[in-house]
């Protein structure tokens, strides 16, 4: 069975979507399905219908926390933002699954100084900040069961949901920060291995924001999109040239003359 992976997806930033997608699928070692969370889909099914508040910086602010409901509530899957760049195998994440928990995720300790983020989103600090912008989700474990319907996740606090309220803290499993590493908050120690990114988190915002281009790990990001568009021009060239021969008549060949 292929690694489920969700990726919030926001229609601004639809871009870091496909270079999230991209930095996933070319470093695996084992098959993996990407899902994009577009709430524009869930609110056309009435799988969501919370109406969105002056705080939520993402169309996926709230719609992450169906997660395992869009899992069947079965397996382990894999909920990560679009404004994540994968330098490892997602594969190596997924081992560090452990049925003692309902989920797993970074344990920051994060309270950002600055009042904006991305485009102008507002900035919020709040208890346990970033640690449902990667979650490793024991989707079958009957809490995350009871507790995230869509008529939860449509209507529970911020609080409630972002906390991980619907859990005690044993139930929360910790991963190494380097799988959710802040851009500007955490740091790379040289010669300390334990220090390295595995997943970049362009937690403020990334360099497809004009206000962000110059950012730590910004090349790294530009890499991946510079190898996205190159991928895409093939791609591109090669259905132009399939739907060009398939257009072209085929001609019969010549009758040779008869020899009298």
């Amino acid at each position: 069975m292929a690694l489920r992976v969700f990726v919030g997806y926001d229609p601004r930033e639809a871009e870091a979507y496909a270079v999230c997608r991209r930095s996933i699928l070319k470093r695996a070692t084992a098959a993996v399905e990407v899902v994009p969370i577009r709430q524009a889909e869930l609110r056309a099914a009435g799988l969501y219908w919370r109406e969105r508040g002056p705080l939520e910086s993402t169309e996926f602010s709230f719609t992450r926390f169906l997660t395992p409901f869009l899992a069947g509530f079965h397996g382990w899957a894999l909920f990560v933002d679009c404004d994540f760049l994968f330098l490892a195998d997602v594969a190596a994440l997924f081992a560090l699954a452990d049925d003692r928990f309902a989920l797993l995720c970074v344990h920051h300790d994060y309270a950002p100084k600055e009042t904006v983020k991305m485009d102008g989103a507002p900035q919020t600090t709040y208890p346990r900040k970033n640690w449902s912008s990667l979650v490793l989700y024991n989707c079958a474990h009957p809490k995350n069961a009871a507790a995230l319907s869509p008529q939860a996740v449509s209507t529970r606090s911020g609080a409630f949901l972002h906390r991980f309220q619907w859990l005690d803290d044993a139930d929360i499993g910790e991963i190494p920060h380097i799988w959710n590493f802040l851009v500007g908050h955490n740091r790379v120690v040289d010669g300390d291995p334990a220090t390295y990114p595995k997943a970049v988190h362009y937690t403020s915002g990334g360099p497809w924001f004009d206000a962000y281009k110059d950012c730590d790990f910004a090349h790294l990001w530009l890499q991946e999109l510079a190898l996205l568009r190159q991928e895409q021009a093939r791609e591109q060239h090669q259905q132009e040239h399939q739907e060009q021969e398939e257009q072209t008549p085929i001609r019969p060949p010549a009758l040779e003359a008869s020899v009298l």
